[in-house]
């Protein structure tokens, strides 16, 4: 047999179904994997429910239901001032990771240059390696995980086609500050390059602060694509929603790449996500309330535990170093806790392509209280 796809094939299984099997097979808490263990609003479910029985189930427009590409763009009006057409800068996807698909297939010519900050989501390096790219790493750094301002401006080239921005960013939770977008506009001019901006987690930021999409600073409205998820914003993460915006000449190499990935999304959950987005600022409120409570309990149970908690911003999860509990390596030490403190995390190294710290390790806090608070009892007894 002639080998398959060298590149795809070098990958081993993805560190959060590997370490969700080991969960399962020890019956432990999975504080690992991103996705809560309720589901999303039940009006929500029921509006997709009935819309199944109801019908059409039959292919919607590649492009996502009207209703929803509306919803899309009168979202971004109200929350971010963001004037999209929605016929022609709006696009539904199968999800987040094939919207991140679609735009580096669709932007990418073999021997471009793309610049990634790490830690990095784990589908952005395998995903720019198979579309022909050459990924260009950067570093951040804990605790606060500053933007890299020289090293980046070092690392963008007369080659670099695009930079991979996430913000709230997984798994840091960091969030970037205006100086720090500002900077990375400025950059993106300067070398004329697209910015493709991962914003799943857009409406979970804490502490009164608010999201700021880097297509709204100037100059920037016409390079850049913003990609949003309904699984984050609804604690729907099984119903894989996501979109993308962007300006007409950017979105359509975008739109051929979705033709020929998905092609589409199942028009009964767009219809509900539809209404999601349509939801008034309230909804988001009770939202961000709620999961800073539980990063604020979690955080201060790990660091009572005696981890050096670090600063979260937003998302689903909280970074701990583990040095003051553990004297191995952060994928040695998730495995120890799931197999002997029955609760499972994510070690960071996986989030770095390059060779990263080995002592920072992701806990997921959007569970059930009992949950947490059950977790953080486990890991007192076999941590003590």
């Amino acid at each position: 047999m002639k080998d398959a796809n060298s590149v795809l094939s070098s990958y081993s299984t993805t560190v959060f179904e590997v370490m969700s099997q080991l969960a399962l097979k020890h019956d432990a808490i999975n504080l690992g994997q991103g996705f809560p263990d309720e589901d999303g609003p039940e009006e929500l479910r029921k509006i997709a429910a009935d819309s199944l029985m109801e019908g059409p189930n039959q292919y919607p427009s590649m492009m996502g239901i009207p209703e929803l590409r509306k919803a899309i763009a009168d979202h971004d009006k109200k929350f971010y001032g963001l004037n999209l057409d929605w016929k022609t800068e709006v696009m539904v996807t199968s999800g987040a990771t094939e919207a991140l698909a679609d735009c580096l297939f669709g932007l990418i010519e073999p021997g471009d240059e793309v610049v990634v900050l790490e830690p990095s989501y784990d589908c952005y390096i395998p995903l720019i390696k198979r579309a022909g790219g050459i990924p260009v790493i950067v570093p951040m750094s804990a605790p606060d995980w500053k933007l890299p301002i020289e090293e980046l401006d070092e690392a963008l080239t007369q080659e670099t086609k695009l930079i991979i921005i996430n913000s709230p960013m997984n798994p840091t939770g960091k969030a970037f500050h205006w100086d720090e977008l500002e900077a990375l506009a400025e950059l993106c001019l300067r070398y004329d390059i697209y910015a493709v901006c991962d914003e799943v987690y857009e409406h979970l930021i804490f502490d009164g602060r608010k999201h700021y999409p880097l297509i709204t600073l100037p100059g920037m409205r016409d390079r850049t694509v913003r990609i949003g998820s309904a699984g984050k914003s609804f604690a729907l993460t099984g119903w894989k929603v996501g979109y993308v915006c962007g300006a007409p000449e950017v979105l359509t190499p975008i739109i051929k790449a979705h033709q020929f990935t998905t092609f589409t999304t199942p028009p009964n959950l767009q219809k509900a996500v539809a209404a999601g987005l349509s939801k008034d600022q309230s909804y988001f409120n009770n939202l961000i309330k709620g999961l800073e409570g539980k990063r604020d309990y979690l955080s201060k149970a790990l660091a009572d535990i005696g981890f050096d908690v670090l600063p979260c911003d937003g998302t689903y999860f909280v970074t701990v170093d583990i040095r003051g509990v553990h004297s191995g390596k952060d994928e040695e030490f998730c495995r120890y806790i799931t197999t002997e403190a029955k609760v499972a995390a994510i070690p960071v190294s996986v989030f770095f392509d390059m060779e990263g710290p080995t002592n920072l390790v992701r806990f997921c806090f959007c569970k059930r209280m009992e949950v947490l608070e059950e977790a953080v009892n486990r890991l007192k007894k076999a941590l003590s």
